[in-house]
């Protein structure tokens, strides 16, 4: 049904191929390479492939959690959903369909995407098995405007998607967004804010978030929620983001402390000779995998 890729092309490229098996896997990782809607720096579609390309020079071996995880977890990444003719709610459904037979053949699902978009078919999915779920945003950005540029389905709505579906989310990292989002936050009891100038005055931001978080955490990760420093190749760079320390810092809370049903990493946009911000990704996107395991959600 899904086709997966090779050993040697997969997400870590682990020696043992019987490790990259979707069936003796325990975690399925999806390409998402939907790119319709960027508005600033384009090229996010080359995202998902990038990220796993640097996976390759990852180290095994997690020093915090003294671990090998993906020898006890397995790690299958199927190929690059094709997008062809399909875009907006069309695309979502490709997401949603393919998320949920994942999510039905018992995978922990994560997605690597290009454009913030895909994280609207992927949680509708998620809320089908979940609905009681909540969401955990790691962003530059609000992503709450009712649509941009005409379109409802733009990477700058899609946590208003999110927020049409009843979902209630905690944002974490936003420094940049338009009144129109800002009323919204205002006015509606399922959205939780962490503005990056609070978190640098607050000591105890990490542990108000996650008291803030229901006990289903479904997480999303916009590259951009990071300082530029570490993660320049975005779609939308904002100054002021969290720090590798300080997202490492919160993505072990959560585990520790919520169910996280599965997680993405999106709007990465490749840079020619420069592989920085892929492979900080790669990276984390490992150092999270260790942490649920390590916490036993896995």
């Amino acid at each position: 049904m899904f086709k997966t890729l090779s050993a040697e092309n997969t997400f870590l490229a682990p020696p043992e191929e019987e490790l990259a098996d979707l069936a003796q896997s325990k975690i399925a990782i999806q390409l998402l390479p939907y790119e319709y809607t960027s508005s600033y720096h384009e090229g996010s579609y080359k995202g998902p492939k990038a990220i796993i390309e640097a996976s390759h020079y990852v180290e095994f071996y997690d020093e915090e959690t003294d671990s090998e995880c993906y020898k006890e977890t397995g790690v299958a990444t199927l190929e690059e959903l094709n997008f062809d003719g399909a875009v907006d709610a069309e695309a979502m459904k490709l997401i949603h369909n393919q998320t949920k037979s994942l999510l039905d053949s018992d995978k922990f699902v994560i997605s690597l995407g290009a454009e913030h978009t895909v994280t609207g078919g992927i949680v509708s999915a998620f809320k089908e098995k979940y609905p009681d779920m909540c969401v955990l945003q790691i962003d530059a950005h609000s992503d709450l405007r009712e649509a941009y540029q005409d379109n409802p389905y733009s990477h700058a709505s899609v946590m208003a998607r999110v927020h049409d579906m009843g979902i209630p989310m905690v944002q974490v990292g936003i420094r940049a967004q338009c009144k129109e989002e800002a009323d919204l936050r205002k006015s509606s009891s399922k959205i939780q804010t962490w503005y990056a100038h609070n978190i640098h005055q607050n000591p105890n931001w990490i542990q108000e978030c996650i008291e803030a978080l229901g006990t289903n955490v479904y997480v999303t990760i916009d590259a951009d929620g990071f300082d530029p420093s570490v993660a320049p190749a975005v779609g939308t760079a904002e100054p002021g983001g969290l720090t590798w320390f300080q997202g490492l810092d919160l993505l072990k809370a959560v585990s520790k402390a919520k169910n996280v049903i599965g997680f993405d990493i999106v709007e990465i946009a490749p840079r020619e000779g420069d592989t920085l911000t892929e492979f900080t990704m790669a990276k984390l996107c490992y150092k999270f995998m260790s942490y649920l395991h390590h916490n036993k959600q896995i």
